[in-house]
């Protein structure tokens, strides 16, 4: 499976990791996929805006487990805001790219006990080298200077998702101030394609920084009660 044929929630899952260490890094894995998974399936097509929340196109199928899997669960669902869909049940999501990516060689299951008894998997990656070459390239399109508007969808839409998730091997704190600008234009560029998409991106950037500021908002509570 070549980088060009990775979903965008699969290269986000990958970029997730650390390649020095094999091991993942990201902090909110898990809404960034969901959130690339939503943005992927409208950027084909696949889903558009009903007052609001998202709704498959009729027959809609990629081929991919993962994106399927969430077009039957929307459908299936009653109706929700795309920012309450960033965050309903994401893991359903990160799990199937993960066993994508276990099938595909990107990634090692291997199978562990937690405190000697329960029996757990803990997944290391395969392929460093080919993953630090994606975080390269992408680090590269949030500080080249080719103009946005020459910048693939995909591409932009990837930069915007990490730097709203806080994916720090793509967007850097310091970057994140720095390069505001560039990650604006980015975000602009993915809705390129038309006001529905640029609509759903915009949303989908706002719930899943909302989101992302509630999972840490929860972590510091407990670890101050504790």
């Amino acid at each position: 499976m070549p980088n060009g044929s990775l979903s965008l929630a699969a290269s986000l899952y990958l970029l997730s990791y650390d390649p020095e260490t094999g091991r993942p890094a990201g902090a909110h894995t898990a809404l960034l996929v969901r959130a690339a998974a939503l943005t992927e399936l409208v950027q084909r097509g696949m889903l558009t805006d009903t007052d609001g929340s998202p709704c498959p196109v009729a027959d809609a199928a990629t081929g991919d487990r993962a994106l399927d899997g969430l077009l039957e669960l929307i459908g299936e669902s009653r109706p929700r805001s795309w920012q309450i869909w960033v965050g309903h049940q994401p893991r359903l999501t990160e799990h199937a790219v993960r066993d994508q990516m276990v099938a595909a060689g990107y990634v090692r299951a291997k199978g562990r006990r937690v405190l000697g008894l329960f029996p757990a998997k803990e997944y290391t990656l395969e392929r460093p080298d080919q993953v630090a070459g994606m975080r390269d390239d992408a680090v590269r399109v949030l500080h080249g200077e080719e103009p946005a508007a020459e910048v693939s969808e995909r591409d932009a839409a990837l930069v915007t998702l990490a730097a709203a998730g806080e994916l720090r091997a793509v967007v850097t704190a310091t970057d994140a101030k720095v390069r505001k600008h560039r990650i604006l234009e980015l975000g602009e560029r993915c809705g390129g394609m038309g006001p529905v998409l640029e609509k759903v991106i915009a949303q989908v950037r706002t719930a899943l920084a909302a989101a992302v500021a509630t999972a840490m908002l929860a972590a510091t509570t407990t670890a101050t009660a504790t």
